[in-house]
């Protein structure tokens, strides 16, 4: 039996495929900008809320905020609109390690998702915004129209659709999936429901990683009792750098004769950098200022040059970009202060299950002498494979093969153009199917901090907007 088409009215349809704070945001804001003639827009979400997503739907209380409140919104105009509604519900009164010493305030990131959620409640109420509380399966293009099949076997018909689906799971380096799949503390992805929950006490644990969800997991353990000992090795060894202890102004000028090549934009970064600190200015508002002309930077960088900075220098820029939350940063420093987290730059040359335990051969990256070392759990924290992003979803994989989706050459997601509009494997761009989120990085840059997410969002809300009217203008002109 065919499943029946969702009812339209004969209004445009737009699909938005994901509904975290990206796809939630687009949902946002294109309400609020075809408030004249809304057209139906359905967000396609297997949660109970929107805007949670992956990051925002943890109920771990360790999970925090990596940037203070008063820098989160879904407003691109108005930075505050978060820390307001804090202020507004009282909704630290229960959280006491949220709000600093300076004032700022860091609080658990759950009550983010709830904010965002908060503000498609009277959307979702009005009928502005549909929420289709299941997966897509399947997508297509039939008769000049998107077809979305979803696992509750429903069928849309959409005549603009927006992917704002999450981030790829990590993928572990090398064999080692294979090698301790059968182990029942190999953790493969953290972001599943109760992922940590085999690790015990006093287990002894490898973590592969060293960035923000790897500090999220050392102090998720920490905040469930366990005392063991923790291994956390990374290509480089490069930990998650810290908030400065005063918000710093932004500093330096990046675009007025923008570097054409990664080694001259590190070098003038590290000359603002020194610049910067003569003049009493940390490192933080160089990177502060680089993350804010980060569109502009990366435009003005060749594909291969910016190849050669997601290879190169990406880690580097990642560890000063996102910055560990003041409450993870603490447990962190006394974990290392009592010789329970060990920082190890290298690799995994070799994993091995033995009985119960785990037997790697860990390669340091200056050493030529391997170590051994024995564990009792294994932990991947290498953060998401963008490259493998077209076989995380087999829908995604389909519009790949039908000539609609690649990968952008950069291996950072989606092949896309400046308007967000997808790019097949022919160089085509189509105008009805538009990327929005970290997946449009290699074309954007900058993307994965929440500003930037939700200035993207309210662009790709701007462009379907536009979209739309012309369509309009076009079969009704004046």
């Amino acid at each position: 039996m065919q499943p029946k088409p969702l009812p339209t009215s004969g209004k445009p349809v737009v699909a938005i495929i994901g509904g975290g704070v990206s796809g939630a945001g687009v949902a946002y804001h294109l309400a609020g900008a075809m408030a004249d003639a809304l057209p139906v827009i359905v967000v396609f979400e297997p949660r109970a809320e929107l805007g949670r997503g992956l990051a925002y739907d943890t109920d771990d209380p360790a999970h925090r905020i990596n940037v203070p409140a008063a820098k989160m919104s879904l407003q691109p105009d108005d930075q505050t609109e978060f820390q307001a509604w804090i202020d507004a519900r009282d909704a630290v009164a229960c959280d006491p390690e949220a709000k600093r010493p300076d004032g700022q305030v860091f609080p658990r990131r759950r009550l983010f998702g709830d904010y965002v959620a908060s503000l498609l409640k009277p959307l979702l109420a009005d009928g502005s915004v549909r929420h289709c509380r299941a997966a897509v399966s399947h997508v297509e293009r039939r008769a000049g129209r998107w077809s979305i099949r979803d696992n509750k076997g429903g069928v849309t018909e959409a005549d603009i659709v927006a992917i704002a689906t999450s981030h790829p799971p990590p993928a572990a380096p090398g064999r080692l999936a294979s090698r301790l799949a059968a182990h029942p503390r190999f953790v493969a992805d953290t972001t599943r429901s109760g992922a940590l929950d085999v690790i015990r006490p006093h287990d002894r644990v490898l973590v592969i990683g060293n960035g923000l969800t790897a500090a999220d997991v050392i102090a998720s353990l920490a905040g469930r009792g366990h005392d063991g000992p923790v291994t956390a090795i990374s290509r480089r060894g490069l930990r998650s750098r810290g908030h400065a202890p005063v918000p710093q102004p932004l500093y330096g000028d990046f675009v007025a004769e923008a570097a054409h090549s990664a080694v001259s934009l590190l070098a003038g970064i590290r000359a603002a950098i020194s610049a910067a600190k003569a003049q009493g200015i940390s490192w933080h508002g160089v990177i502060d200022q680089v993350r804010a002309q980060g569109f502009d930077l990366w435009q003005a960088l060749p594909v291969a040059e910016r190849r050669r900075l997601v290879r190169h220098l990406r880690s580097y820029w990642d560890v000063h970009r996102f910055r560990v939350a003041p409450q993870v940063e603490a447990v962190l420093d006394m974990a290392i202060a009592a010789g329970r987290l060990e920082i190890l730059a290298g690799s995994v040359a070799d994993a091995r299950i033995e009985g119960e335990l785990i037997r790697c051969t860990l390669q340091p990256r200056h050493r030529g002498q391997p170590l051994e070392r024995i564990y009792d759990a294994v932990v991947v924290t290498t953060g998401p494979a963008h490259g493998g992003i077209l076989e995380t979803q087999p829908w995604l994989a389909a519009l790949a093969a039908d000539g609609h989706l690649s990968l952008d050459p950069t291996g950072l997601g989606l092949a896309c153009t400046a308007r967000s509009e997808a790019i097949g494997p022919s160089g085509k761009a189509d105008p009805s199917l538009l990327i929005s989120g970290p997946l449009a990085r290699g074309t954007f840059g900058e993307l994965m901090g929440l500003p930037q997410v939700t200035e993207h969002a309210f662009f790709i809300a701007a462009e379907i907007a536009a979209k739309l009217r012309l369509a309009e203008t076009k079969a009704h002109p004046a």
